[in-house]
């Protein structure tokens, strides 16, 4: 078995779609990014990419690079599962937390788990994402900004 960890964090700016785990949220204000910022797609990729030893999706899918221009952040990271299983391994379970103050994410949390469940082939109770605020402190606490924790286990042999 082998452990990744992810994080990801973009500014909170107006005039942007708010993406998250591929489900789009109606807010006056949406992350920053040279993608679609989803910040769920991006701790999950770099934990499924670290725990195999892969690098990161920087690596993968720089920013410089203009193909990716608002790229579906979900669509990477199915790429990514899809080199982790190339690799040898399987993704057993993920975990996600999500940190800022508002929206509330509680209505959507269970349809970014089933949409992160599709596109990493896993069943939904291996799937886990949480919210949570920073009680008004710091850029996720102050509106400004939006961060993401995410864990990955994986297996070197399939499921029994």
């Amino acid at each position: 078995m082998r452990i990744g960890h992810g994080f990801d964090a973009h500014r909170l700016v107006e005039g942007r779609r708010f993406v998250l785990g591929g489900v789009p949220i109606p807010f006056e204000k949406g992350p920053l990014g040279h993608s679609d910022a989803d910040v769920i797609a991006h701790a999950l990729s770099d934990a499924v990419l670290g725990a195999a030893a892969l690098g990161d999706l920087g690596g993968r899918f720089p920013d410089t690079d203009a193909q990716w221009k608002d790229a579906d952040s979900m669509v990477l990271l199915e790429r990514c599962a899809r080199e982790i299983r190339d690799a040898g391994y399987l993704i057993a379970n993920v975990d996600v937390t999500v940190v800022l103050q508002r929206p509330r994410l509680a209505p959507h949390i269970e349809r970014m788990r089933r949409n992160v469940a599709h596109r990493l082939d896993l069943p939904f109770d291996r799937v886990s994402i949480k919210a949570k605020t920073s009680e008004e402190m710091g850029y996720t606490g102050d509106g400004t900004g939006i961060a993401a924790y995410a864990v990955a286990l994986l297996e070197s042999e399939p499921r029994r």
